[in-house]
């Protein structure tokens, strides 16, 4: 099975990259229109690079957010800044124009500089942006200027992405670029009936590695540290099948959700905002269990959160490799007692570590994704419930009146509802036996179910 990763939604793409905390995530928060991209007064918040649509006068196209980068003889250079500088190169690769952000109102550094040399030996058609130029004082303004030619990358745009001057002028000249390039005319990838695929989990359970596995390739920074991945981080990949067929998913890692009584600075807190936004677009949920450590109150939430967003979902266990008998047992026992409501959800056993499983895990996916898109005939769903009914009755109504139902249908999918049309309120446990008799009927793996009861009062009237 081959997998390679494909452009996102968008032909032409554009990379914000800098030195840490010169405001490349408001400018992206600016251009996008909305705030996707993590925002605060500190180096080092954005890590992994991030994809966010934009639009322009009615072109679109793809920006790349970034973090900071170092060059290699800073002293205090840590190994995460060595991890996300690579992904800010990375990004740089995949990009048509950079947009080189500096800070106006410092002036050139010597990081600066070192970013304009790594620049100017890419190759790559690159937009100077002097940020914050609205706190540079029109004395000072001439001399920032000529800093700013100094860097040999082309004329500055001055902009404040802040309060938004200047962006009008900064993405006109941006598109003129990839109007000349032909960035623009090259045909947006087609999103229709791509899943949208997240690995959801509490903090340092593996998702990143997973995400990198299932990409195969680094494409997020993995560490011990939890609260290393903060922006949501998606990527097309095209996987091809032993059997010749060809899929595309749009991955999506998310930061981990931790516990609601946990105290979370601002970087954290929106995160976990940004994690449970991800949620609400996503199809399919890979909800991440660490194998060695016993489910929890945090893995319960995460999977009542997946099963009310009304999302398709595969537990995964990671690190079995890690377990022995004795714990695969509790494992199972725990499964059982805590996430009884997630029955339906199929199991896969792997280690993101060293990749076991993870392969298997694209056959899942197309499971339950087909699962949650499912359509039943209203005719095989009237069969199955004369079925139902006929091997056990709804228990009997108000005054001990029979409740009878007189016919079901499926209203939507993504995830299937059925709307019951009845004489009587049905109990909630007569409920969950008819959804048991439909997964047993028509499968539904993966998914959740919904079943709503319409009354008609009149056929009540009529059963008197």
């Amino acid at each position: 099975m081959s997998r390679r990763q494909v452009r996102s939604t968008g032909g032409a793409r554009v990379a914000v990259v800098g030195r840490p905390n010169v405001g490349k995530s408001t400018l992206v928060n600016r251009i996008a229109g909305r705030r996707d991209a993590i925002v605060q007064e500190l180096p080092g918040v954005t890590r992994d690079r991030s994809t966010h649509p934009a639009e322009w006068l009615g072109q679109a196209f793809t920006l790349i957010d970034t973090g900071g980068w170092t060059p290699g003889w800073a002293p205090d250079r840590t190994v995460m800044d060595e991890l996300v500088s690579a992904q800010a190169e990375a990004a740089t690769r995949e990009a048509d124009v950079v947009l080189f952000v500096v800070d106006a109102s410092v002036g050139v550094t010597s990081e600066d500089e070192a970013v304009a040399k790594w620049l100017r030996t890419a190759g790559i058609p690159v937009v100077l942006v002097a940020n914050k130029a609205d706190a540079v004082n029109d004395v000072e303004r001439a001399s920032q200027i000529a800093e700013l030619y100094a860097l040999g990358v082309g004329d500055p745009s001055l902009v404040s992405a802040l309060h938004g001057s200047g962006s009008g002028d900064l993405l006109d000249d941006v598109m003129g670029r990839l109007r000349r390039l032909g960035a623009l005319d090259r045909p947006d990838e087609e999103d229709d009936g791509i899943p949208d695929v997240a690995l959801i989990g509490r903090p340092n359970v593996g998702k990143s590695s997973l995400f990198n596995k299932l990409v195969g390739s680094d494409r997020v920074i993995v560490d011990d540290v939890p609260g290393t991945t903060r922006d949501p981080v998606d990527t097309l990949l095209e996987v091809e099948r032993d059997d010749g067929t060809t899929r595309t998913y749009r991955l999506i890692d998310t930061a981990g959700l931790r516990k609601k009584k946990a105290k979370l600075d601002t970087t954290e807190f929106y995160s976990t905002v940004r994690t449970r936004k991800s949620l609400d677009r996503t199809d399919v949920a890979l909800l991440l269990i660490d194998s060695a450590e016993p489910i929890g109150e945090q893995e319960q939430k995460l999977a009542r959160e997946i099963v009310d967003a009304g999302r398709a979902v595969v537990l995964v266990h990671n690190k079995w490799d890690l377990t022995d008998d004795d714990r695969r047992e509790q494992i199972d026992r725990e499964r059982d007692r805590l996430l009884q409501f997630m029955a339906f959800a199929p199991m896969r056993r792997i280690s993101a570590l060293t990749g076991r499983g993870v392969v298997k895990l694209f056959d899942d996916i197309d499971a339950v994704h087909e699962a949650w898109s499912t359509r039943v005939p209203t005719g095989q769903l009237n069969q199955w419930l004369a079925d139902a009914v006929a091997a056990s009755p709804p228990p009997l109504g108000r005054d001990h009146r029979p409740v009878k139902i007189r016919y079901v249908t499926q209203v939507s999918s993504q995830p299937p509802r059925f709307k019951l049309f009845t004489n009587q309120r049905l109990e909630a446990g007569y409920l969950r036996y008819l959804e048991r008799r439909l997964r047993e009927r028509f499968g539904f793996v993966g998914t959740p179910l919904r079943l709503d009861v319409s009354i008609r009062a009149g056929w009540e009237e009529r059963d008197r």
